[in-house]
């Protein structure tokens, strides 16, 4: 070959290069153009006859280009054929794992079918590539969850509560959990309080109380035994038989349910009550409720309306309780926060009120003389979980108290518990 010739080849190639990237360039403009048409009749039109040609088209143009892949299996799984929407969807991580898109839509249809197992396997698989991602993580939540694996759930919520502390949502279903947990408790609880008023007082409070909790909810008996002196003498005394459930009813809601009875006149005669409590995402819950009270002279009816919010580590609660009586409505109001360390039985409280309600215990005897009275109270207390199998409490609240028109007096109120948990 003469070196003519050899000039005359390359001055040919110097032309013909730059038409041959032009047509690799359109080509992939062409693809790219493609791919946006098929999303718009897949996304808007809703039309995936029309998205899935273009797909099947692209793959033939450009056959490494996943996306069109991706959106094939994507129109596979809102056109339920559900096998080939897998298979799109495993060769797209097959041949790149990073594609996220193609992890969510996978575990999504396994979801879907409740093929539970390679659900878990896929979002595993996820993790490792996308170890930060929170999406994935409560993907994997939600499947011990639909697999009923109350258990390894919890082991997980406490992995997911060390990497996200101030998530309210696993703060509120750990709680959920821990309460479904078997265990019974037996305890004691007794309250001391003072009254400034002189000749007046100390009173006693105390009851024996055990507790079986299962998956379903948990079952509360109770026998208290208050006495009451003035003048350094007792003069009313007696006992209450109650019994308390709490029944989970959903996923995320359960009922209250609680029934007294005494037939000593430092307890109510009756006391019947009633909440509906409903959770609700970023760690919300609203309760509604009923209290019915009957004294040896009065009839009184109490409608509840709670709202609570984890905050992180805290839990706050504004309870209403709105009473009427004699055509007169006494509202009363209790504020409580709680700051929860390792477990449910392990935190500090604060507690702030006005008014007198049918769930102030260590007051209940009197609720037909206060009701109508002004009151109020702050609070602050510490409970303990101690081997896991002994729980204790130590609370102290303040009450300022009007026992008649323009008469107050203070209450100084000291209350123990401890029970034992197998």
């Amino acid at each position: 070959m003469t070196t003519n010739t050899v000039k005359k080849r390359l001055v040919i190639l110097t032309y013909l290069l730059p038409l041959f990237s032009y047509s690799i360039f359109a080509q992939k403009i062409d693809t790219d153009n493609l791919l946006k048409e098929a999303l718009h009749d897949v996304n808007v039109e809703k039309n995936y006859s029309a998205g899935l040609k273009k797909t099947k088209l692209g793959i033939k143009l450009a056959p490494d280009y996943l996306d069109f892949y991706l959106l094939t299996g994507r129109i596979y799984q809102l056109t339920q054929k559900r096998d080939s929407a897998s298979y799109y969807f495993n060769y797209v991580i097959d041949k790149n794992p990073k594609y996220e898109e193609a992890f969510l839509y996978l575990i999504n249809l396994n979801i879907e079918d409740q093929k539970y197992n390679e659900a878990e396997i896929t979002v595993n698989q996820a993790l490792q590539n996308y170890p930060e991602n929170k999406n994935f993580r409560y993907k994997k939540l939600a499947i011990y969850q639909l697999k009923k694996d109350e258990q390894k759930e919890q082991d997980y919520l406490k992995n997911l509560e060390l990497q996200y502390p101030n998530d309210p949502e696993i703060k509120q279903r750990i709680f959920i959990i821990e309460t479904k947990n078997n265990s019974e408790r037996i305890g004691v609880n007794y309250s001391y309080t003072a009254f400034d008023r002189k000749n007046y007082g100390p009173w006693h409070l105390g009851s024996l109380q055990y507790i079986r909790q299962r998956n379903w909810g948990s079952l509360i008996g109770r026998l208290s035994y208050a006495n009451r002196f003035a003048s350094g003498e007792s003069v009313i005394d007696g006992i209450q038989y109650e019994l308390e459930s709490y029944i989970f009813t959903g996923k995320k809601s359960y009922s209250y349910l609680d029934a007294a009875y005494s037939e000593k006149t430092v307890f109510p005669k009756l006391k019947l009550g009633y909440s509906y409590f409903q959770n609700f995402s970023k760690g919300w819950e609203a309760d509604l409720g009923l209290r019915y009270v009957k004294t040896s002279d009065s009839d009184f009816t109490t409608a509840v309306i709670g709202l609570g919010k984890y905050i992180g580590s805290y839990w706050i609660n504004l309870k209403s309780f709105i009473q009427n009586t004699d055509n007169t409505v006494y509202p009363a109001f209790t504020l409580t926060t709680r700051y929860y360390f390792d477990t449910q039985f392990d935190y500090l409280t604060l507690i702030a009120g006005y008014g007198s309600s049918p769930d102030d215990r260590s007051t209940f005897g009197q609720y037909e003389n206060r009701v109508s009275l002004n009151s109020y109270r702050i609070g602050g207390g510490y409970f303990k979980l101690i081997n896991n199998n002994y729980l204790t409490g130590l609370q102290l609240t303040v009450n300022n108290q009007e026992y008649a028109p323009d008469l107050k007096q203070n209450e100084i109120e000291i209350a123990l518990m401890f029970q034992y948990k197998f």
